[in-house]
């Protein structure tokens, strides 16, 4: 909803429906009673809708989701990002492109579903742009220490 606000102060048109592009400016658009209609701009702007997972695990109230990544009114600083989804690699990759020190804790590989080259790919650029990668693991525990900071303990024992 924030995003719709902002949009919406930005002199954006929102639109809720689905679309297919017929050329590079215009888009066929279906709202929810099935009605067509078609849309022109020099700009548009895609949001499919997905929304972030909680982290399910001891201390995971101290997470913050990608949504909120972009309200926050100071940098995070050191940041884990958790899950090797297109969304997680995103945030990685803006964090670290800011200067931060990010590190991408992976489950099993990064983006399960996409073309394997095209992931490997982004792996090694990631990589090579100062993203750090944290594989097999899955954070158990999440615990504020003195500094403020957060401590996790990950599913291989390391912190």
């Amino acid at each position: 909803f924030k995003y719709r606000v902002r949009l919406r102060e930005k002199e954006v048109t929102y639109f809720n429906k689905l679309g297919t592009f017929l050329d590079p400016h215009t888009i066929e658009v279906v709202d929810k009673k099935g009605r067509t209609s078609t849309l022109t701009s020099s700009r548009f702007l895609i949001a499919t809708g997905g929304r972030p997972t909680s982290l399910d695990c001891e201390g995971g109230e101290l997470s913050i989701s990608s949504d909120d990544v972009f309200s926050m009114e100071k940098s995070p600083g050191k940041t884990l990002c958790v899950g090797a989804s297109y969304i997680s690699l995103e945030c990685a990759g803006f964090l670290a492109g800011l200067g931060l020190d990010v590190t991408v804790a992976v489950r099993s590989i990064l983006l399960r579903g996409f073309d394997r080259e095209c992931a490997d790919k982004i792996d090694a650029y990631m990589n090579d742009h100062g993203v750090k990668f944290k594989r097999p693991v899955t954070p158990l525990k999440l615990e504020k220490i003195e500094s403020g900071q957060i401590k996790v303990t990950f599913s291989d024992g390391s912190e």
